[in-house]
């Protein structure tokens, strides 16, 4: 048995991007949004075509985790776009890093994490950005480790029910 392997996504892993994103969403959120909301949302921002979109942006970048050829995580990575005064046109932010139900843990996310990081640095320090779901304690520990610190929240919309959501920032160079 081989270890998992992380890698950058081309255009042709635009299905599996779509079916992973989904996979994940609704392994860990489904159980807070009405059904049809949560298909509707689904459908939308984890669809072949958004997926289509993300890997043909050039401004955006996405890894897959695969084991034995199956995607197990994955991670999504662009311009930030979270509602804060402070965010600029210099500002990445990781959009996505998720891994399928039993692959949590074991260092996979830190590496990949790390690869995500070393992108958006790649053209040197700046302010780097995540929203996370208040309510997400593990993650929010994890970017508190590796520098990142609440500076906002916003309301994150799937259908009727809108989220907390905390902004996490880490400062150029931290």
């Amino acid at each position: 048995m081989s270890a998992p392997t992380l890698r950058r996504a081309r255009p042709d892993d635009a299905e599996t991007i779509a079916e992973i994103g989904a996979r994940t969403f609704r392994e860990t959120f489904a159980h807070l949004y009405d059904p049809v909301d949560l298909s509707d949302y689904l459908a939308e921002a984890h669809g072949v075509a958004q997926a289509r979109a993300d890997l043909a942006n050039a401004a955006k970048a996405l890894w897959l985790v695969e084991d034995e050829g199956v995607a197990i995580g994955y991670a999504l990575a662009g311009p930030c776009d979270l509602p804060h005064p402070e965010v600029t046109d210099r500002c990445l932010e990781l959009k996505r890093i998720y891994f399928v139900a039993g692959r949590q843990g074991g260092g996979l996310g830190g590496r990949l994490f790390d690869e995500v990081m070393a992108w958006m640095e790649r053209d040197g320090p700046r302010d780097l950005w995540i929203g996370v779901w208040s309510e997400n304690f593990g993650a929010q520990r994890f970017y508190g480790r590796r520098g990142f610190e609440k500076v906002g929240e916003y309301g994150f919309r799937v259908g009727r029910t809108v989220d907390h959501e905390f902004i996490l920032k880490r400062h150029a160079g931290a």
